[in-house]
């Protein structure tokens, strides 16, 4: 009588050649713990099964080995690391598309991996792969995405990101469609607004941390309120305010972030409170972003400046915007100047900026080429919305839901509703 690790072996050969992938998958899901009790024989299982034809079967069995052998020496984890390498390669996306929660479950086990042993750049190209492998379409989102976000931020390496960040989400992949990975879909977007406030694309960045913040929720995650904090930073930056949160944010969001960022919000109004909570950003880690807001609140106040005045001496611009001294003010101008924030001149003899108009016509070549750019990202965007709006109208969960409150509005029917008529 065969073993039950052989009867597994033979189940997915048997069941990968008739091609009854959903059948291999329900076996799979009951077969871990056997797969964990038989973990000293799981490499002769991976030399007995094809990883082209039986991928199912060898991702069951690597997952099953990742999780037996965490914590083991450098020889095995290098074997094991090479294994889930030349799978995802040279696995069939097909057949792994039928059981995304465990090839997701791969890579987190990948993921966390690397991080352990403080190498993320080495997963790098091998994430992107593995979500190429998963995807439906490009502009699917999966929970592989925040791992390779998160192994980007920690090697520095924000580039290969930013082809997966700058394409807009247009569907969810099954994986993360439960509120049981609901974490890796705030992450993704938690870290994507870190790399682009790495990058000092704060727009972007913003946006990232209000989707984290403004997400449906019933209870405050860590994720979203060191989101929250992270927003507040990047508006300051942006706006020289706290921006209001839209009206769809979850309530119980509205009701506890605030309390738990006193120190945010007080830097909005005094920037005193960087040094008085000082000890707070350093322990949030956002000393940096808390340095840049006290640096664009400087040159939010020279821009300001410039809306009243023509003509103003060094010393009263520092006087005004709380520099320093003369030559401090006449650093943050002419950076200014040269970052195309303002248009001025400064005379060094008398010590004295003269603020000029923009000379900017909007009638170049360059200008043309951005409303160009702009008006075909607004017809593609048109285009998502049409298409999303025909498939929601034929979806049978929206069908079924719209015909049953359009029964509960109707009139009652005469049979319900009888009336007496007396002479």
């Amino acid at each position: 009588m065969a073993s039950p690790l052989e009867q597994f072996v033979n189940n997915v050969r048997t069941i990968s050649a008739s091609g009854n992938f959903r059948e291999l998958c329900d076996i799979i899901s009951k077969s871990d713990e056997v797969l964990q009790r038989n973990g000293a024989h799981l490499n002769i299982v991976l030399e007995t099964l094809d990883i082209q034809q039986h991928s199912l079967g060898v991702l069951a069995v690597l997952v099953a080995k990742f999780s037996i052998h965490q914590g083991s020496n450098d020889v095995d984890r290098s074997t094991m690391y090479q294994q889930i390498c030349d799978f995802i390669n040279n696995c069939n996306g097909e057949q792994v598309r039928f059981c995304p929660e465990l090839f997701a479950e791969l890579c987190h086990l990948l993921t966390d991996h690397l991080v352990e042993l403080k190498q993320p750049i080495r997963g790098i190209e091998i994430l992107k792969k593995a979500i190429r492998k998963i995807q439906l379409f490009d502009s699917q989102l999966t929970s592989i995405h925040a791992d390779l976000c998160q192994l980007c931020l920690l090697s520095k390496c924000m580039k290969p990101a930013l082809e997966f960040l700058e394409t807009d989400v247009t569907g969810i992949g099954s994986e993360l469609g439960g509120n049981n990975d609901s974490k890796h879909f705030l992450l993704y977007y938690y870290y994507g607004g870190m790399i682009y406030s790495a990058l000092k694309n704060f727009e972007r960045a913003l946006y990232f941390f209000e989707v984290v913040v403004t997400v449906p929720a019933t209870v405050v995650s860590h994720i979203m309120l060191e989101a929250y904090k992270k927003y507040i930073l990047i508006s300051l930056i942006l706006h020289g305010k706290i921006l209001l949160m839209p009206k769809y944010t979850s309530p119980v969001a509205c009701r506890f972030l605030k309390p738990l960022s006193v120190a945010y919000h007080d830097l909005a109004t005094s920037q005193h409170a960087a040094v008085k909570h000082r000890e707070t950003f350093v322990r949030d880690k956002n000393m940096g972003l808390v340095n840049q807001v006290i640096n664009s609140m400087y040159k939010k106040n020279i821009q300001r400046l410039t809306k009243t005045f023509l003509t103003l001496s060094l010393s009263d611009v520092a006087s005004r915007v709380q520099l320093s001294g003369p030559a401090q003010a006449e650093t943050y101008i002419l950076n200014m100047i040269e970052e195309g924030e303002i248009y001025a001149m400064i005379n060094q003899k008398d010590g004295m900026v003269v603020f000029l108009d923009s000379p900017e016509k909007y009638a170049s070549p360059e200008t043309l080429c951005v409303l160009e750019q702009q008006m075909a990202a607004c017809t593609k965007l048109h285009q998502y919305i049409q298409e999303m709006d025909e498939q929601i109208q034929v979806n049978p969960q929206y069908i079924k839901k719209s015909v049953g409150c359009h029964d509960e509005d109707m009139p009652a029917t005469s049979q319900n509703s009888k009336t007496t008529y007396t002479m």
